[in-house]
């Protein structure tokens, strides 16, 4: 930390996720030609639309950026006055006070996370955190430790405060529907944070539908929890409760305060050492989301108790 501003590294890009432009616009604020030439003309849209005192996290700046890419690297700083570009991501350990691993291909995450989380630094991992048991075995300590976080920022939406405020309104719960684009393994955990951050519900196990998308319900201690993955469809991220005495439904569509009320959630995890999430609840989102891959590949109904971390 230096002169009292807590300093941010930003690891990214991969395919189809702009999260790094849109957490560090976030954090730094943004240039205005710079953000829109990164060609992520959706999250130029909705920063610029945002008040001024909206921008900004007070006390941090993200003072280092690495892509795979030095091209995207320099667009990232550019649209983000971010000052530094490592030739390594390696190199910024020892400037940064914690690390966002702003990239949703989870299969590299343990690699990126790895070398900041040994050497003690706090690390953000952008959803979903791992699909392998194992990685998720090696992770435990360092969500128990406060050093690792994980989630969708859905699980702040701002959408579901009414809901998560309200919940004894639905009477008994009986059904909660979330529907969202693209595949189950990466974007099921927007769903799952989701909704398991509004009920009060454990889940017991998951089957698959026959559809010719991903379709799995989710057997909990509460009520049935039916999450679809529309592939590549028109923009999805919709939860609907269906109680005995109220029904109601939330289309998600405010990225940026559910991304600034994250990135908020992880500075004061990084400040405090507490996790801003228990990690039993990120493991079990981790379970359900690889339980579900199971049942859409071999339709069999799977036990969120036969996977084992």
């Amino acid at each position: 930390m230096v002169d009292d501003q807590l300093a941010l590294g930003m690891i990214g890009v991969s395919a189809g996720n702009g999260h790094p432009y849109s957490f560090s616009s976030i954090v730094n604020g943004y240039d205005d030609a710079g953000l829109a030439e990164s060609e992520w003309d959706v999250i130029y849209d909705y920063v610029r639309e945002k008040h001024p005192s909206e921008i900004g996290l007070d006390g941090v700046q993200v003072t280092h950026a690495w892509t795979q890419d030095d091209a995207e690297t320099e667009r990232l700083c550019a649209a983000a006055d971010i000052p530094e570009q490592p030739d390594e991501f390696t190199d910024m350990i020892d400037d940064v006070d914690a690390v966002v691993i702003a990239r949703d291909d989870y299969e590299t995450h343990a690699r990126f996370a790895r070398p900041f989380l040994e050497a003690g630094v706090p690390t953000f991992v952008d959803k979903p955190l791992s699909l392998d048991t194992d990685e998720l075995a090696w992770m435990r300590p360092h969500l128990e430790a406060g050093r690792l976080m994980s989630c969708s920022g859905m699980r702040y939406a701002r959408e579901l405060d009414t809901p998560r405020a309200n919940i004894d309104d639905y009477g008994e719960m009986t059904l909660v529907r979330g529907t969202v684009i693209k595949d189950w393994d990466r974007y099921s955990v927007h769903m799952l944070d989701a909704i398991f951050n509004v009920i009060d519900a454990d889940p017991v196990a998951v089957r698959a539908a026959d559809a010719p998308h991903g379709s799995v319900a989710i057997e909990t201690d509460g009520p049935l929890v039916q999450i679809d993955t529309l592939g590549d469809a028109a923009m999805a991220f919709d939860v609907d409760f269906y109680g005995t005495e109220k029904t109601t439904r939330h289309p998600i569509r405010d990225n940026f305060r559910a991304f600034r009320r994250l990135l908020s959630e992880f500075i004061t995890q990084v400040e405090t050492g507490e996790p801003a999430i228990h990690p039993d609840e990120t493991l079990k989102t981790m379970r359900v989301a690889i339980a579900g891959q199971r049942a859409i590949e071999t339709g069999d109904h799977v036990k969120l108790d036969s996977i084992e971390i």
